[in-house]
């Protein structure tokens, strides 16, 4: 009980830094650009996992805030990727991303969350996902430097921690349970790969080392919270722990990022 009233106390932290603290105003630099290229990734499954959460009528509060929040990071972020692309190449993805989520929006937010519409919502999530994921490999070509790579790889943790999250929920409400577990056991191996790439890497400094010890725990937490979908508790409380201790792990793995958006090296 304490330590769930922990995480819950916790949940809040994420929401705020992830809508003011680390994102400048602007795009300062490539590392900066790769961040926050990076964090589009993450919103798309965020935003996902938000409005299955509000299908399930867990954590309400958090979720529909969640939701409110990310969405208004997303369209600050894809203006001021757009604005600051350096070249033809990457100013046409964002265009073709500006597309795409402008009808992933009207899904998120033109009805009241409803199971009937999950899977048609969770195709729009995919193609908002792989343009931004194009968006952030283009920026990290651009800067071509090892340290662009961390960035990427950082920020995509924060991907992966959403996306398996978004799918434990999705399964739940026996959405393509099949590929749900397939998903969801290929992000923790690739969770698992990275961390260790992270940890190990030249560039990593004390900090990063010591966040990075705090996302181990963050993910222990996670990775517990999800058990196998086939056979899984019955009950909202599953449901619950996923979702708050997807954002505790958000938190950490965005703290990370920053850091490794912060060498100039």
């Amino acid at each position: 009980m304490l330590r769930r009233h922990l995480i819950v106390a916790a949940v809040a932290a994420p929401l705020v830094l992830l809508n003011g603290m680390h994102a400048h105003a602007q795009v300062i630099d490539l590392n900066d650009a790769i961040n926050k290229a990076g964090r589009q990734r993450m919103l798309s499954q965020r935003m996902g996992k938000a409005w299955l959460a509000l299908v399930h009528g867990i954590e309400k509060t958090s979720a529909q805030q969640v939701l409110d929040k990310s969405m208004a990071l997303f369209d600050r972020q894809l203006v001021e990727l757009k604005a600051f692309a350096p070249n033809p190449e990457i100013q046409r993805t964002y265009s073709q991303l500006e597309t795409a989520w402008s009808d992933y929006k009207l899904a998120l937010v033109g009805k009241t969350p409803d199971k009937s519409r999950a899977a048609a919502l969770l195709q729009q999530d995919a193609l908002v996902l792989a343009l931004a994921h194009q968006g952030t490999m283009q920026y990290q070509a651009v800067l071509a430097k090892p340290v662009g790579k961390l960035v990427n790889l950082a920020g995509r943790q924060r991907m992966l921690s959403q996306r398996m999250a978004k799918f434990y929920l999705s399964a739940r409400l026996q959405v393509d349970t099949a590929t749900a577990n397939v998903e969801i056991g290929k992000a923790r191996t690739e969770f698992i790969s990275a961390m260790e790439i992270l940890r190990n890497a030249p560039e990593a400094t004390q900090r990063i080392k010591d966040e990075l010890q705090l996302a181990d725990g963050q993910w222990l937490f996670l990775d517990t919270a999800l058990p196998k979908i086939q056979g899984s508790q019955s009950g909202n409380k599953p449901l619950s722990d996923v979702f708050v201790t997807s954002e505790n792990l958000l938190s950490v793995m965005d703290n990370v990022t920053g850091l490794y958006a912060a060498l100039k090296t």
